[in-house]
């Protein structure tokens, strides 16, 4: 071994623990300069290296941007669901019937917690990890190791240990709420739709055909079941705490005694469960003898020897302290209870929206009322009551603002919506910093280094008062913004730079024109190619492009009508942004699927779906996302949900696979 070879060696083992260390533990040794410094020593070595590259490194962990299929494989065994409970009587029926299916032996209750993720099954030989295998249907799952690599808490390479030479651990992949609340935030300004709950949210991201996207999102995972030939152990309990000595992290577990024993746990986790980092939905009862789990056997779909239990949604009361109204970026002004802080779902929620005047109305809500909010796996926690009991004698209903609460300007209620709006557009505030806030969005021109609280502070400092102001901006100019150093301000200056290469399709979603998001964004820019076409045309003829309509057309054509919004557009122009289709993309459109409507269901071995979406679209076709009798036909890969398959059977719908899809094409 040369000296490279071990000096890579001896900073990968390194790095594994202290991830453990970090990850699992929650106990670091180093300092993060100090991980990071050994971090980067280890690239350069192995930059510099590459014989000795190692997929399983540590350097793996930011994941790859390289778009893959996802490949189907059969679990060795299969993965079961459990049977769910929702009150303590039914999981003393469940542990009387184990009892009596047993002939009345004795038996250890074993009670752990049910985090709310999606299932994983991981398989690791001679102490590496080699496959990371989705639940799937239970026979086989995605093959989505490329992206669990990602996730810190998860072992690559096993410490020394007593773990046999193959086994599969079994667990949920999760995302912690401060994790996820970040991602809904920033799916809300970007108007992407918001995941429900952290156990969508985690099993979106780990289907995501973009590694380092999922390396940036930060997942997490806990295990609480392992398999082998052969075990340490003869019992459930000691099993998993081996498991936890191997390095992973492993669910909370408790041996219970008796029947009392458990409804004890149940209620101390029903409270304690609101403290947690991430969600949980319930608690599992399983027997611990594993002699006694072969004894009872499974039914077609479920373990007789473990139970669920379920927790009812969560609801609390709280006093309404008084309502804001807030302005968003096109005007609309959206109502936000202030509430006394309330702990629900292990987060702390101070905040609630009200939506509309129409829903205020509805609730009948009145000034400091007790309201019941309730979040129950939803991310935007809401008001869904009122304690009426509780209402103080002289309290008024609310009323609904009729002037902008930060410019004055008088509301104009929008025809047959309930929204009301500020029309004062190039003036107030709150709409100008909140178009640029949107400008710079991920999905919208991509500037790095500009979040809300930048916009705000460009805006507030007079260096940018338009979106066409920011390509006049400087590095010097920016550092004159408070706690804005050198390396932020080249980091901002750089992203505006490569903005000019982004598509005129994102441009036009960037130019926040009322009702244009980023589907009709897609559908205009193929339809009229430029901008100044775009600005030329009339209500009727907008209106005539698929799936534009009046209401769109009347708000393109108000957008530009606008001298301002014009000014805007051609400083941007000038500045270099695109503002037409290129030629190379004009090139490849085609009308071949026009008039197509196509639903997407399954893996795919040739295109991944994001992929596949963009060919429908770059040949006239439309993406819908539910089968109906006006779809044209299904694109299906493998592994195509056997509900969508019912429903295109039964309505007659073409199903058409990649191959024949491609052929169409071609």
């Amino acid at each position: 071994m040369d000296l490279f070879e071990e000096r890579i060696k001896y900073l990968r083992a390194e790095l594994n623990k202290h991830n453990y260390n970090y990850y699992v533990l929650n106990t670091p040794t180093v300092s993060d300069y100090e991980f990071d410094a050994m971090l980067r020593e280890l690239q350069e070595l192995e930059a510099a290296n590459p014989q000795y590259y190692d997929p399983l490194s540590p350097t793996q962990r930011v994941g790859s941007d390289i778009s893959q299929g996802f490949v189907q494989v059969r679990h060795e065994r299969p993965m079961m669901s459990l049977s769910n409970s929702y009150s303590i009587g039914e999981v003393q029926d469940f542990l009387r019937r184990a009892k009596e299916g047993l002939g009345g032996e004795p038996i250890e209750i074993v009670g752990e917690m049910k985090y709310d993720g999606t299932s994983i099954s991981l398989t690791y030989e001679h102490g590496r990890l080699v496959r990371a295998v989705t639940r799937g249907d239970g026979v086989q799952g995605d093959d989505v190791t490329a992206n669990v690599i990602t996730i810190k808490s998860i072992p690559l390479q096993l410490q020394p240990g007593n773990y046999p030479d193959k086994f599969e651990v079994r667990g949920e992949i999760l995302l912690s709420w401060k994790n996820f609340e970040r991602i809904n935030e920033e799916r809300q300004f970007n108007e992407e739709p918001l995941f429900a709950n952290p156990r969508n949210a985690a099993a979106g991201t780990l289907k995501l055909q973009n590694s380092a996207e999922v390396a940036r999102r930060g997942l997490d995972a806990c295990f609480y079941f392992v398999l082998a030939d052969k075990l340490p152990y003869d019992n459930h309990f000691q099993n998993m705490q081996a498991v936890k000595a191997w390095g992973f992290k492993v669910a909370d577990m408790t041996m219970l005694p008796s029947i009392d024993a458990v409804n004890d746990f149940i209620q101390y986790w029903d409270g304690e469960r609101k403290n947690l980092p991430v969600a949980t939905d319930g608690l599992v009862f399983k027997l611990n003898s594993m002699n006694q789990w072969m004894n009872l056997g499974s039914t077609a779909k479920s373990p007789r020897w473990a139970i669920a239990y379920k927790f009812a949604p969560e609801r609390q009361a709280t006093r309404l302290k008084y309502v804001s109204f807030e302005v968003g970026r096109t005007g609309v002004i959206t109502p936000v209870a202030n509430l006394e802080p309330v702990l629900l779902s292990g987060t702390v929620v101070k905040r609630a929206s009200l939506h509309n005047e129409d829903v205020i109305r509805s609730l009948d809500i009145h000034d400091h009322d007790m309201v019941y909010v309730e979040k129950g796996g939803e991310i935007i926690p809401k008001i869904v009551g009122v304690d009426t009991k509780q209402r103080e004698p002289d309290s008024c209903p609310l009323e609904f603002v009729r002037n902008c609460p930060r410019c004055g300007a008088e509301l104009v209620r929008v025809e047959g919506e309930a929204a009301w709006v500020c029309p004062n557009k190039d003036h107030c505030p709150p709409q100008i910093a909140g178009r640029i806030e949107h400008f710079v969005g991920r999905r919208m021109m991509n500037i790095d280094g500009i979040g809300e609280e930048v916009a705000v502070a460009l805006y507030e400092n007079g260096l940018v008062r338009d979106v066409a102001d920011l390509y006049d901006l400087t590095a010097d100019r920016v550092m004159t913004l408070p706690h804005f150093q050198k390396k932020a301000a080249s980091r901002l200056i750089n992203g505006i730079r490569a903005s000019l290469e982004v598509p005129f399709e994102r441009v036009l979603f960037a130019l926040s024109i009322p009702f244009v998001g980023e589907t009709t964004a897609k559908v205009l820019a193929r339809n009229v190619h430029s901008i100044d076409r775009l600005m030329a045309m009339n209500e009727m003829e907008l209106a005539l492009i698929p799936d534009i309509g009046e209401k769109i057309a009347g708000s393109i054509v108000e957008f530009f009508a606008n001298p301002e919004n014009v000014r805007i557009v051609e400083r941007l122009r000038s500045a270099g942004v695109q503002m037409a289709v290129s030629e190379e993309t004009l090139a490849n459109v085609t009308t071949k699927l026009e008039g197509k409507k196509i639903v997407i269901s399954g893996v795919f071995a040739r295109h991944s779906r994001d992929e596949y979406k963009a060919i429908i679209e770059q040949n006239g076709g439309k993406n819908v996302s539910s089968i109906s009798k006006a779809t044209s036909f299904i694109l299906a890969g493998d592994n195509m949900g056997p509900s969508k398959l019912e429903k295109a059977q039964s309505l007659g719908i073409p199903i058409v696979n990649e191959d024949e899809f491609m052929a169409m094409l071609e």
